[in-house]
């Protein structure tokens, strides 16, 4: 056995065994030299992943791995709680995810759904790229959803670190991999083309095959779903000639972030476009129309509120139009998290939730992120605010000055904060009725 001691061989691992304060439970899933367990932290209390070598001679891939990990530090990144030796096995323990990527594509997704794990997809290997680290076994699998909403990239198995290019055996998952990567010169475009495919997959449903020709299957349903740019995007990724494709995952984030705002719209334009036209419009939906076309962008009015469907923000504490208190999805938040108290989004550098009163988040980016709703920035910690936030995202002070709505003097003459006399019945943000 490569780098430790010689240990007898051992069972396979089976549920109900105890190995040191863990108790394992059910097999997650196989690779080609490790298995995954379900296990329970008897200390702690919570529910970890188990990865353990399928026999002693695997041992090494796994040390490897755990080396690598010690250069990759990202939320979008899966960490690894500990890697050692327990009761004569090489065990590496990690967080729990509440399923893959794979088995969220078993069911439809949303372009809104796309947008937002694509781009943390993209933000986990641009990391790992700059980094000079190739993961060289991309694929659904290996992308592990949280209950917060967030991805994490796991599985650096087989990942190199780059030099100028990586000569290899070939390595990755059959289905997934570039053509230059299975002849043994992998690199960081060869990571892009693995990229290129899942989104396809997860766009159309498809999982184009060897060899790629022009136009691919699912192209229509592609086109009807997101705008012309982002398929000139995905094309790019997929070319065949890796000089053609983007240089790394950072270029393929930067344009991809880029073109989000387009796809949302279009996104947005299509789902109008094809609701059922009504020939007599009530009174309510005369007024939420008026009052769109006043104030859509100023207060980010693009949700619809699921007891009246009048047009509300994920800003808002609740319905002004019915009082209801909204309770969004992970589709309908444009942030790439959530907080786990009040389910609100929130941006991964963020230290604190801006709508409730939360203790600090586990996990803070290192990295700070642009975003264009930000307008103005807190006075003592000099954090980037969005209109409406409730509380300073980086120190937690609570916002003192009453936001106003752009063009619009009414105020709520509980809170002080902008409302919009005449329509609203109730005050989105302090919830105390307008009458």
């Amino acid at each position: 056995m490569q780098g430790g001691p010689d240990r007898p061989r051992h069972q396979p691992l089976r549920p109900g065994l105890r190995l040191g304060k863990y108790r394992v439970g059910r097999r997650l899933g196989a690779g080609g030299y490790a298995e995954v367990f379900r296990a329970r932290d008897t200390v702690q209390e919570i529910d970890v992943a188990l990865k353990v070598p399928k026999a002693s001679e695997f041992v090494h891939w796994l040390r490897e791995e755990a080396r690598l990990h010690t250069r990759l530090e990202h939320p979008n990144i899966l960490p690894i709680k500990n890697a050692d030796w327990i009761d004569g096995r090489f065990v590496i323990v990690c967080p729990l995810a509440e399923r893959t990527l794979d088995e969220r594509l078993r069911n439809r997704l949303s372009v809104a759904s796309f947008v937002d794990l694509a781009w943390q997809m993209l933000q986990a290997v641009a990391h790992a790229h700059t980094h000079k680290v190739i993961h060289c076994d991309l694929k659904p699998d290996n992308f592990l959803l949280f209950p917060d909403g967030t991805v994490k990239l796991s599985d650096f198995g087989i990942a190199k670190l780059a030099m100028r290019t990586v000569k290899g055996s070939g390595l990755g998952t059959i289905g997934f991999i570039a053509p230059e990567q299975a002849m043994g010169r992998a690199s960081f475009r060869s990571d892009v083309f693995s990229l290129g495919l899942i989104f396809w997959r997860m766009l159309s449903g498809k999982l184009p095959e060897w060899p790629l020709e022009w136009p691919l299957p699912g192209l229509e349903r592609v086109r009807r779903k997101v705008p012309g740019p982002l398929v000139d995007f995905l094309r790019k990724s997929l070319e065949i000639n890796p000089r053609h494709r983007h240089a790394n995952a950072a270029a393929m984030l930067a344009g991809f972030e880029r073109l989000r705002p387009a796809v949302l719209r279009f996104t947005r334009r299509e789902a109008l476009k094809r609701r059922p036209a009504t020939d007599d419009p009530s009174w309510e939906e005369l007024r939420h129309r008026q009052l769109l076309r006043r104030f859509r962008r100023k207060l980010r009015l693009d949700r619809g509120c699921s007891r009246c469907n009048g047009p509300i923000s994920e800003f808002m504490s609740c319905c002004p139009w019915c009082a209801h208190q909204p309770v969004f999805g992970k589709d309908e938040v444009s942030f790439p998290a959530r907080c786990p108290r009040c389910k609100r989004g929130r941006k991964l550098d963020w230290r604190y939730c801006a709508w409730c009163h939360g203790k600090a988040f586990a996990t803070v980016a290192t990295r700070t992120y642009s975003d264009h709703r930000y307008s103005t920035q807190c006075s003592t910690c000099r954090t980037p605010w969005m209109p409406f936030m409730r509380y300073c995202p980086g120190c937690r002070r609570k916002v003192a000055k009453p936001w106003s709505i752009e063009g619009n003097d009414d105020r709520c003459r509980h809170c002080g904060w902008g409302v919009v006399n005449g329509f609203w019945e109730t005050c989105p943000w302090c919830k105390k009725s307008l009458k």
